[in-house]
C-alpha cells in the first residue's frame, strides 16, 4: 500500500482542520501540504504550509504540487447574501480550476471534495446551492484523476475546540445539545468530524464503491481502518 502524500485546503475551517488533525497522526500518511490564504497554525514534521492568497491563479505553485496523490479539498463558503453568478464563482469556478490544476500535475490522485448533503445532481433543482454544489460534483468527476469522490455530510459533530473564527462555531454552540439527541433518533443525520476525515483517508487509500458518498456510506467508510493493517 502507497503512503499517503496529501494536500488539504480550508485547513483554517472546521472539517479542514479536523481532517489536518487526523492526517497528521494517521500512519499512513507520510507527507501534508496545507495550501492557504492564512496560517493553519499547525506545526509538525510531516507539514509544509504554503500561503498563497489567489486560488484562482496556481501558475507559481506548479513545481510545488507535484508528486502528491490524495486531496483533500474542504474549503468552501455559505451561500447566504449571495446571488447565484458570486457562489459559483466561489464555489463551482474557484474549485474546478484548483482540481484541473491538479489532475494535470498528479494524474494518480484521489480528490475528494466536501459538497453537502441535499447536493443537486441534476443541476436542476430549485435551490441554488444545491445546484451549483451538483454541477462541481458533475465536473470533478469529469476530470481525468484516479478517483474523485463527493462527500455530502450534514450535522457534523467536532471533536477539536472550535475556535471563534470557525464560522460553525456560532451555531454549534446552542446547537450541542440538538445534535446528541439528533444522533440518537436520526442517526444518519449526523457524523463526527472524526469519522469524516477517517473516510476521506480510507477512500484515498482502498477506494470505495461509489463516486458520492452520502452519511451511511461515509460512516461505513469510516469503519474500515481496522483492515487496513
Amino acid at each position: 500500500m502507497n503512503k499517503l502524500r496529501v494536500i488539504i485546503t480550508g485547513a483554517t475551517g472546521m472539517v479542514g482542520e479536523g481532517v489536518l488533525y487526523e492526517c497528521l497522526h494517521h500512519p499512513e500518511v507520510e507527507k501534508v501540504l496545507v495550501l492557504t490564504r492564512t496560517s493553519c497554525g499547525y506545526s509538525h514534521p510531516k507539514l509544509t504550509e504554503i500561503i498563497h492568497k489567489d486560488f484562482f491563479d496556481l501558475s507559481s505553485l506548479n513545481d510545488k504540487l507535484t508528486s502528491y496523490n490524495a486531496c483533500y479539498f474542504c474549503l468552501g463558503v455559505t451561500s447566504l447574501g449571495k446571488k447565484e453568478a458570486e457562489y459559483s464563482k466561489l464555489t463551482y469556478t474557484l474549485t474546478l480550476n484548483f482540481a484541473n490544476t491538479l489532475a494535470t500535475l498528479n494524474p494518480d490522485m484521489t480528490f475528494c471534495y466536501i459538497s453537502g448533503t441535499g447536493t443537486d445532481s441534476t443541476e436542476k433543482g430549485r435551490t441554488m446551492w444545491a445546484r451549483v454544489k451538483g454541477r462541481t460534483e458533475n465536473d470533478l468527476m469529469k476530470l481525468p484523476f484516479k478517483q474523485v469522490h463527493n462527500f455530502r455530510p450534514g450535522g457534523i459533530e467536532p471533536f477539536l475546540p472550535l475556535k471563534p473564527t470557525h464560522t460553525y462555531y456560532k451555531t454549534y454552540k446552542y446547537m450541542k445539545g440538538l445534535i446528541s439527541i439528533m444522533k440518537v433518533i436520526f442517526p444518519n443525520s449526523v457524523i463526527t468530524l472524526k469519522d469524516l476525515a477517517a473516510a476521506m483517508i480510507n477512500a484515498s487509500l482502498i477506494g470505495y464503491s461509489k463516486n458520492t458518498l452520502e452519511m451511511k456510506d461515509m460512516k461505513i467508510l469510516a469503519k474500515v481502518s481496522e483492515k487496513l493493517d
